[in-house]
């Protein structure tokens, strides 16, 4: 397996001069790079471009979630940068994903523009289950939520969620393989957790299911950023 085409490398920083100095130094083994709230805050669409115009691809993980005329029109914008692929949340509801997708579709066919892949938010991986229980009051465990959530944006139309490496397996199972999977939370086994919950290795999420990892802290807080590709490279060979 080619580790280019299952990772995406988290641009979390807040400078834009700083995630394109990283673009061009990983950028030979690395295909798509998030671009979250914290560079899109301090770059705006000016840094989806710049990246974009290297030839790379983008996830835009903005995390849309609000009335379904904001959302869609907020979905028309993201095609019109060129995005590879954005989210939502899927605790937004069945209206909102499918007016969502189906803006995204028309603006697309209409102004002949690659339609992005939009994926669903599940449940973040910072969220533990006794968080998920106590604090946010389900009764029932995180897993159950991500099967419903996935099956709801599977029903909207959506390409796929956002889920953690310990639901992929379970969401690809009951919605199908060619429903993306893209896992964050993935942490090497020399990367602490920091403030995720649900974590787990780059070589289990793709054995489990997923079909891209997110990957941030684990490569860039990482002394020799490339030497950490590589050392995945290596760990997911083998998947």
């Amino acid at each position: 397996m080619q580790l280019k085409d299952k990772l995406i490398l988290a641009l979390d920083m807040p400078d834009p001069s700083k995630a394109i100095e990283t673009v061009d130094m990983l950028g030979e083994w690395v295909n798509v790079f998030k671009i979250g709230f914290e560079l899109f805050l301090a770059g705006g669409p000016d840094i989806v471009k710049k990246i974009g115009d290297k030839g790379k691809k983008i996830f835009l993980d903005l995390k849309f979630h609000d009335i379904p005329n904001t959302v869609l029109r907020s979905a028309e914008l993201a095609s019109r940068m060129g995005v590879y692929m954005f989210n939502v949340h899927t605790s937004g509801g069945s209206e909102m994903m499918k007016r969502c997708q189906e803006r995204v579709v028309e603006v697309c066919l209409k102004e002949n523009l690659d339609r992005p892949k939009v994926i669903g938010v599940t449940v973040l991986t910072s969220i533990s289950q006794d968080q998920f229980k106590g604090e946010l009051g389900f009764s029932h465990t995180i897993k159950t939520h991500a099967k419903q959530l996935a099956s709801l944006a599977k029903q909207c139309n959506l390409d796929g969620v956002v889920a953690s490496g310990h639901e992929a397996s379970m969401i690809k199972r009951h919605c199908g393989d060619d429903f993306i999977v893209v896992t964050p939370g993935i942490r090497p086994s020399w990367s602490p957790p920091d403030d995720q919950q649900r974590t787990m290795t780059p070589k289990d999420a793709l054995k489990n299911g997923a079909d891209y990892i997110v990957v941030g802290r684990g490569i860039l807080g990482h002394d020799d950023p490339l030497n950490a590709v590589e050392l995945i490279s290596l760990e997911v060979m083998s998947v």
